[in-house]
């Protein structure tokens, strides 16, 4: 409502949108309802009350939304960051052109400070250090500087690195046992900070002995390859556990928190890939890896800074069994809900039915003869364009594709996997070369296409299993849905040492690694058949009715009122 009489003001956004045009500019917003006041200062709309009084005619206030999220009520513009802005006639005329980049980034940093007042600094910085620098830039070193360790230190061939890949991360398959622990092992009174300590030690003692080691004993490198995956798995259950803590605490930033994970994991892995071919080219497949210490250092640092109760309890043995009971009965009972077991069923699916060749495709990179022999450099470059492709993929999804229902858009999210993995067979054929387009650019078009269509997966069923998370055992139920996806992943990698070793991929013999590609893209078709696993709603809607989230909990209450009443009586 406007009104041309002369009064006091204030101006509330207004859920109106640009829709972007067809050059790919984002929604713009475009018009502020202004709510005016009478002389007594109460609003003539049902809005709440500015904390600050309101200037008159010549200032108003812009309440400035935050990126993060999109309103949606009207009232939820209170809770946007607000800024100052001069006008002459009431109207605001800073905001009216800004510089895109100033813009942006001023959005960024608004989204960030939303972030940390509404679910405390601490928290935002653990997700930082956890998915940026624990599985982001070590992530990206894992990757390349393992790679390059076991091809040049160990001298291994494609389908054994394969195969030790998928050793590697049976940590993460144990990753429940690690939430269990976080949730009801408590150690000197914390649940959460002890383990960031822990995990933070063991990591750089792992990474120390494979730096100073040589060329150690193959089965050794693999359990220190493994000790530091438990750790990445330990840490990564304890800070889901507050993902899952703060997601059900506040439903409507489920998808903010998400989000943030995700932008902190593609930055963290820009950054290690970036860095990645460089340190090995400077420092050696061997020495590169002591850049592993610098997220082992920050996980000691987060165990000391973050915000946490101190908890005062003495355990028993027989409490501590009477826990683990409650908690596996808790699981069972969620888990037996089809809204539950169909989608962590299609999640396990989706990614086993399609064998991951990619230490196949490393090695023909690096190979001169039968591959590009692309150099260390690039080989870091190729990867840290999956990564910006990544973080593309999030502003996408959380652009325009986050209330889009989980069924339909994965139906389409794995079409698009399957026809754009015939990219690589385009580019082991030389087909590229053909069209003349060189293969340094043509691999790195495939990689960034390849991993933002992963993340636009991906990003629904990581809010989708949060949101199934019952209150208590956030840590053990978010484990156990990401241990699905991990079993998953490592039949995958299993499946496709198998398929190079069918294929005959060795070292220096890339001949029918077409063929390999081919059979990978034609299994990639299998999930769109079991789409009708996942739950046909809106993201921002329950999973499960109020009546079957509190199910599980109900039950353990009773059981619990039970063995309370028993043991008093005796």
């Amino acid at each position: 409502m406007r009104s041309s009489s002369p009064k006091f003001h204030r101006l509330v956004q207004h859920r109106e949108l640009e829709e972007g045009d067809e050059n790919g500019r984002p929604p713009q917003l475009i018009s502020l309802a202004r709510v005016d006041l009478d002389d007594g200062g109460t609003p003539s709309a049902s809005f709440p009350p500015q904390s600050e009084p309101v200037g008159l005619h010549s200032t108003s206030k812009q309440i400035e939304c935050d990126s993060g999220r999109e309103l949606l009520d009207p009232k939820e513009a209170i809770s946007c960051s607000e800024t100052q802005v001069a006008a002459s006639d009431g109207e605001s005329r800073g905001r009216k052109y800004p510089g895109v980049v100033v813009s942006w980034m001023g959005q960024r940093v608004s989204w960030i400070v939303m972030l940390n007042r509404e679910l405390n600094v601490s928290f935002v910085f653990g997700i930082m250090v956890i998915y940026g620098f624990g599985q982001g830039v070590g992530g990206a070193l894992n990757k390349v500087v393992v790679d390059y360790y076991w091809k040049d230190v160990q001298l291994a061939q494609p389908s054994s690195v394969q195969l030790y890949r998928g050793m590697t991360t049976i940590p993460w398959e144990v990753k429940p046992l690690w939430g269990l622990m976080t949730d009801i092992l408590p150690i000197g009174g914390y649940y959460r900070r002890p383990y960031f300590v822990i995990t933070g030690l063991l990591s750089a003692v792992a990474t120390l002995v494979l730096v100073m080691g040589g060329q150690l004993w193959v089965p050794f490198a693999v359990g220190m390859l493994m000790v530091l995956a438990a750790c990445a798995a330990m840490s990564d259950a304890t800070i889901d556990a507050e993902v899952a803590t703060k997601s059900r605490e506040k439903p409507s930033l489920a998808a903010d928190v998400q989000s943030l994970c995700a932008i902190s994991l593609s930055v963290g892995s820009l950054l290690g890939y970036s860095v990645s071919g460089l340190a090995v080219d400077k420092l050696g497949s061997q020495g590169a890896l002591g850049l592993m210490l610098i997220p082992a250092v920050l996980l000691l640092v987060l165990g000391f800074v973050l915000h946490e109760e101190r908890v005062v309890q003495k355990w028993h043995n027989t409490q501590l069994s009477k826990q683990l009971w409650i908690v596996t009965e808790e699981l069972w009972i969620t888990l037996k809900h089809p809204k539950v077991w169909r989608p962590t069923l299609y999640m396990y699916l989706a990614l086993a039915v399609s064998p991951d060749i990619s230490e196949g495709k490393f090695f023909w990179y690096t190979d001169v003869q039968s591959g590009p022999g692309f150099a260390k450099e690039f080989v870091g470059a190729i990867y840290a364009t999956g990564s910006v492709g990544t973080l593309l993929a999030v502003y996408i999804y959380h652009k325009r594709l986050k209330k889009v229902s989980f069924r339909k858009l994965l139906f389409w999210i794995q079409f698009l996997v399957a026809v754009f993995g015939m990219l690589d067979f385009i580019l082991v054929t030389r087909l590229n070369r053909q069209l003349g387009i060189p293969d340094h650019y043509f691999v790195i078009g495939d990689e960034g296409l390849t991993q933002a269509i992963n993340r636009l997966k991906w990003m629904p069923l990581l809010i989708l299993a949060a949101k199934l998370c019952p209150p208590g055992i956030e840590g053990t139920f978010f484990s156990l849905l990401m241990s699905v996806d991990n079993v998953g992943m490592m039949t995958s990698t299993w499946t496709g040492a198998l398929l190079l070793k069918l294929t005959n991929v060795t070292r220096t013999d890339f001949q029918y690694l077409w063929l390999a590609v081919v059979i990978r893209n034609v299994l990639r078709l299998v999930p769109i058949c079991l789409v009708f696993l996942l739950p046909d709603t809106d993201p921002d809607e329950d999973i499960l009715e109020p009546r079957q989230r509190e199910e599980a909990i109900q039950l353990v209450e009773t059981q619990v009122q039970k063995e309370n009443g028993l043991a008093s009586s005796v």
